[in-house]
C-alpha cells in the first residue's frame, strides 16, 4: 500500500507539473501577444506624419448663436489668426477659409460647477472654387476654478483642437 501512495503522491506531482508548464507557457504566451498589440497601437500615436489631408489655411470667420459669450467668440478668432500667421507650408497645398460656428456653451457645470463645454462645427471651404471640402465636429470641454477665465480656457481649449486638426502652429502670444 505504501508503494502505491507513494506513485500516487508522484503522480500528482507530475501532473501538477505538466499543468502550471502549460497555464504558465499559454499565460506568457498571451502576453507576450497582449503587450505586442500594445507597442503596436502605440506606435501609430508617434507617428510623424499628419492624419488626414493638410490645408493651407488663409483665413477664418467666427460665428455663433445669440448666447454665445464674445470672450469666447473673439478668443478663439485672435488665437486662430495667430495660428495662420504663423504657420508657414513649404509645400503647396488646397487654399482653405475656416468658417467655425460655436453651436453652443454650457457653464458651470460638473459637480463643483468648474466645468464648462462647447459644441463646435468647422467647416473649411475651398478660396478658388468655394466649395466646402472639409467639416469637422466636436465637443471640448475646459475645467476652471474662476469663472473669470472660464471663458478664455475655453476659447484657447477651442483654439487648440482647430490648430490640431488643420495642422497649424500655435501663434506666440
Amino acid at each position: 500500500m505504501a508503494k502505491i501512495a507513494t506513485l500516487s503522491g508522484w503522480m500528482r506531482f507530475f501532473i501538477m507539473n505538466v499543468f502550471q508548464s502549460a497555464i504558465s507557457k499559454v499565460l506568457l504566451l498571451s502576453l507576450a501577444l497582449f503587450s505586442g498589440f500594445a507597442l503596436a497601437s502605440c506606435g501609430s500615436m508617434f507617428s510623424k506624419e499628419p492624419a488626414g489631408p493638410v490645408y493651407d489655411v488663409r483665413s477664418v470667420v467666427v460665428l455663433s448663436g445669440p448666447n454665445i459669450p464674445a470672450v469666447v467668440l473673439s478668443g478663439v478668432g485672435d488665437r486662430i489668426n495667430k495660428a495662420i500667421n504663423a504657420t508657414v507650408r513649404t509645400e503647396v497645398y488646397p487654399r482653405v477659409v475656416l468658417t467655425i460656428r460655436i453651436v453652443s456653451v454650457l457653464k458651470e457645470q460638473g459637480f463643483d460647477k468648474s466645468q464648462s463645454s462647447a459644441k463646435v462645427t468647422v467647416d473649411a471651404a475651398s478660396v478658388d472654387e468655394g466649395t466646402v471640402i472639409a467639416v469637422s465636429s466636436f465637443e471640448v470641454i475646459s475645467r476652471s476654478n474662476s469663472s473669470e477665465s472660464s471663458d478664455e480656457i475655453l476659447a484657447e481649449n477651442i483654439a487648440a483642437r482647430i490648430r490640431s486638426i488643420f495642422t497649424l502652429n500655435a501663434g506666440s502670444e
